[in-house]
């Protein structure tokens, strides 16, 4: 990979994350598309690289909610507030269990498993077809909904399948209005991401990755700066649009992996 690729793949990230069609599918087609020689373990590294470059974005987006959260969870009064925020921290648990306990799995299958992601895609656009179809509502996250979708999270760490794509449709088929299943999935993987590229720069001197600092740099800024831009335009359209619109994409982008493948 060189740095043309890095940049890439950084453009890539910040303009995939934020709508539901699978930002780690896209990364894993451009790699093999552009013959990207990187191997499984500095793929997930590099992925989890760009994803972090957009959790800061939407971290410097959001940082109003957040700050919110975390004011509502330490003062442990019951509040509207405060169950949003534990609803939240409640949804983490499942994709945090897989993170620890099926890594090895996980690196593997970041290799350009091309007919992975293209499955993983049409799957994505299916959940998003359902819940195109769901009737409006304006049900609030509980505990149940909170872990089904946090479920639904660390189904989707597999690339080709949208996290915000499966979370949001999850939401919106348990009932949950667009606009707040869109903001609960953006808060919710925050956490989750940056302990992910904390525990993966820990382990950077068994993967080498010092040697490709600069791409790691590069992709990187690059997401970053895409992300924040596109946090706040794509957020709108993914509250605002039809469902089915992004559907359709995941098929289309999901055939042409399974060809490709």
């Amino acid at each position: 990979m060189n740095e043309l690729t890095a940049l890439l793949l950084g453009i890539i990230q910040g303009l995939t994350e934020f709508l539901p069609v699978s930002s780690s599918g896209h990364l894993e087609l451009a790699k093999a598309l552009t013959q990207a020689d990187i191997l499984p373990e500095e793929s997930i590294l590099f992925t989890i690289v760009l994803h972090g470059a957009t959790a800061l974005s939407t971290l410097v987006v959001f940082r109003k909610d957040i700050g919110s959260i975390l004011k509502e969870l330490a003062s442990f009064k019951a509040s509207p507030a405060f169950y949003f925020s534990l609803h939240i921290v409640l949804s983490m648990i499942p994709a945090a269990l897989v993170g620890l306990f099926f890594e090895d799995v996980i690196t593997a299958l970041f290799d350009q498993n091309i007919i992975l992601v293209g499955l993983m895609l049409l799957l994505t656009g299916l959940l998003l077809f359902l819940a195109d179809r769901a009737k409006a509502s304006e049900k609030d996250v509980d505990v149940k909904s909170a872990l089904t979708i946090g479920l639904l999270q660390a189904i989707a760490i597999l690339p080709g399948i949208s996290r915000s794509g499966a979370t949001i449709a999850t939401a919106v088929l348990l009932g949950i209005d667009k606009e707040k299943a869109a903001r609960f999935s953006f808060l919710m993987v925050i956490p989750l991401i940056f302990g992910s590229m904390a525990k993966s720069l820990l382990e950077v001197d068994s993967i080498n990755a010092n040697d490709n600092l600069s791409l790691l740099i590069i992709g990187f800024t690059t997401a970053f700066i895409t992300g924040v831009f596109a946090c706040k335009w794509m957020i709108s359209i993914v509250k605002k649009a039809q469902l089915k619109y992004f559907s359709w994409y995941c098929f289309a982008v999901g055939l042409f992996a399974l060809i490709l493948a």
